[in-house]
């Protein structure tokens, strides 16, 4: 969990047939070696779009012993209607961790 905590994720957003839910995918840790992935559901809140979701962390390094290491949690995204940055943060066995980057897709 250690290299989870030490997060280069690198989010997308795939365009949704409708704006109530979301696919998310990235990697994580210092070398990309778990693969995120997420399905969250939009809820506006004051101004600001929120996304929340189970998320899927697999561990897919060349250093896996007896097949990849799997974690289950929670990503939560916050999106402001005056921004790109996109805020968020992952729940995982007990751990949170926050993550912030500017969004690619135009708002």
């Amino acid at each position: 969990m250690r290299a989870v905590m030490s997060l280069v994720a690198l989010l997308g957003f795939m365009a949704p047939a409708h704006a109530q839910s979301r696919e998310v995918t990235g990697q994580a840790g210092i070398l990309g070696e778990w693969e995120l992935t997420a399905t969250v559901t939009q809820r506006n809140t004051g101004g600001t779009e929120e996304f929340v979701g189970p998320l899927s962390l697999k561990h897919v390094g060349i250093c896996t012993v007896d097949g990849p290491e799997e974690k289950k949690g929670e990503l939560r995204l916050r999106m402001s209607e005056m921004s790109t940055r996109v805020m968020g943060t992952l729940l995982i066995d007990g751990s949170r961790m926050h993550l912030q980057r500017r969004s690619e897709e135009p708002r």
